[in-house]
């Protein structure tokens, strides 16, 4: 098939090439604004940490999966997932339609889509948190683990999107 070693050596590096392009494309984004910009239609209004740090009465829903949620949270959150998103406890934990929630994930891709099924839910005050619990550790705010003792650790998702999380120690 080949005619040579030569032209299996082209052929990797040329495969190895291709592959690191089609990384750089998919993992590319190199700050938080840039990914939210090029995944999110912001059909769901952002908050800011600190703007949902001061907001009362406010609930916050998470939008992360469970050992994501297990291993830190913000104080309070209620875990609703993503892949299996309880619309159900949703609907029983939040009776008023009108309740001021905000909505978030690692950085703020997923809770979009979740602010979405909210929003089409009939709640009126959906927020997404700007950079998720990403900022909101990257500045300075607390995060409890399944103990609801506060902890360094914050569950990145992946090895890719850890580089957006600059305070706490990483763990995925």
């Amino acid at each position: 098939m080949f005619s040579s070693k030569l032209d299996k050596n082209v052929i990797m590096r040329h495969f190895f090439l291709i592959l690191f392009l089609f990384s750089t494309v998919i993992y590319g984004q190199k700050t938080i604004p840039e990914v939210l910009k090029k995944y999110n239609s912001e059909r769901v209004s952002y908050i800011n940490v600190k703007q949902a740090s001061i907001k009362s009465p406010v609930v916050f829903l998470d939008a992360r999966e469970l050992i994501e949620y297990n291993t830190s949270h913000i104080k309070g959150a209620i875990h609703v997932g993503y892949n299996k998103f309880n619309q159900k406890l949703v609907l029983e934990e939040i009776k008023d339609k009108n309740t001021t929630i905000i909505v978030y994930c690692s950085i703020g891709v997923r809770s979009e889509k979740i602010g979405e099924k909210l929003l089409k839910l009939g709640y009126s005050n959906v927020f997404n948190l700007y950079g998720g619990i990403f900022e909101w550790k990257n500045n300075g705010y607390k995060v409890f683990n399944h103990s609801e003792q506060e902890t360094e650790y914050v569950h990145t998702y992946s090895k890719e999107w850890s580089k957006y999380l600059k305070k706490g120690i990483q763990t995925y």
